[in-house]
């Protein structure tokens, strides 16, 4: 009798202990504004912090700043009327990352044209290009946040990175 009643005891407590219990669901993360303002203030601190230790590095660049975190430096400075949105222009150009990582670059005398404000390039070439006169050649760091963010380009350009491009104006129509 008592190892009937073991033996019910311990099928009971079987059957019991292997209830189903409701999966608690795992909850979605609550997001708001302030969420991204204080994730994109974390970037462009850390963006500004590289920035300063890349240029640190290279004291003879007379790098000058914009309201919008670009730098750009005209190393060779020509006379003239600068490009203005809506111009067409050529340009020539080497695209770089803070650790001298080559990502793009014109081939000898290949030329990008696109016109300024007006097509899918970086918030920052636009900005910088307006500061160039045809024939300059000039330096422009930019941040991830005028760059290309959060996804990068999904090809050569990671997330946030800031890139340092050096452009020649070649030709403004």
């Amino acid at each position: 009798m008592i190892k009937k009643f073991i033996l019910i005891s311990s099928f009971s407590g079987l059957l019991f202990s292997c209830e189903q219990k409701p999966e608690e669901q795992p909850k979605e993360p609550e997001w708001s504004v302030e969420h991204s303002t204080t994730m994109n203030e974390q970037f462009t601190r850390e963006d500004e912090i590289n920035i300063r230790l890349y240029l640190s590095r290279r004291e003879n660049w007379e790098v000058k700043s914009t309201g919008s975190g670009l730098r750009y430096w005209i190393y060779e400075d020509v006379e003239g009327p600068t490009a203005k949105t809506g111009d067409k222009v050529d340009v020539k150009f080497e695209v770089k990352m803070l650790n001298d990582s080559l990502l793009y670059k014109t081939e000898g005398k290949e030329v990008s044209t696109f016109k300024v404000d007006r097509s899918d390039i970086e918030t920052g070439v636009m900005e910088g290009i307006k500061y160039l006169s045809e024939g300059d050649k000039a330096k422009l760091i930019i941040p991830s946040h005028i760059g290309h963010g959060l996804l990068g380009d999904f090809k050569k350009i990671p997330p946030l990175q800031v890139l340092v491009i050096d452009l020649e104006l070649v030709k403004i129509y």
